[in-house]
C-alpha cells in the first residue's frame, strides 16, 4: 500500500515547476495511462495556464495550496487551499492565480 504525502509531493513538484521553462510540473500519484483512474499532482507558477482542453472523463481538482481559476466557457470558479472543484464535462482551462499545486483526479471513460 502506498501512503504518499500530498503536501510533500506538492512542495517537490512545485520546486520543479519553478525551475521549468513552462512554469509547470506534474507527478502521477496513482494510476497512469494503463489505468482507468489517474491522480496527478500538478504544480504551476503564478500566471501559468493549462490552455483550454477536453477532459478524457469525469475529473476533479483538489487545491493543495495556492490559488487557481478553472474556466469553462463564460463561467469561472476560483479555488484556494483545500477547495474541491468538479470539472465540467466541456472544454476548460486552468490558470494559476498564485503559485499553486493541486491534485487532478480523472476517471477515464
Amino acid at each position: 500500500m502506498q501512503k504518499p504525502s500530498l503536501d510533500a509531493m506538492a512542495r517537490q513538484v512545485g520546486r520543479r515547476a519553478a525551475e521549468a521553462s513552462s512554469g509547470r510540473a506534474a507527478e502521477t500519484v496513482y494510476g497512469g495511462h494503463e489505468k482507468r483512474l489517474r491522480q496527478t499532482v500538478i504544480a504551476m507558477t503564478e500566471g501559468t495556464e493549462l490552455a483550454e482542453h477536453e477532459s478524457p472523463g469525469d475529473a476533479t481538482i483538489l487545491v493543495i495550496n495556492g490559488r487557481l481559476t478553472l474556466t469553462a466557457g463564460d463561467v469561472s470558479w476560483e479555488g484556494r487551499d483545500g477547495d474541491f472543484l468538479a470539472i465540467p464535462d466541456e472544454r476548460h482551462s486552468v490558470q494559476a492565480v498564485s503559485d499553486t499545486a493541486f491534485l487532478l483526479t480523472v476517471a477515464k471513460r
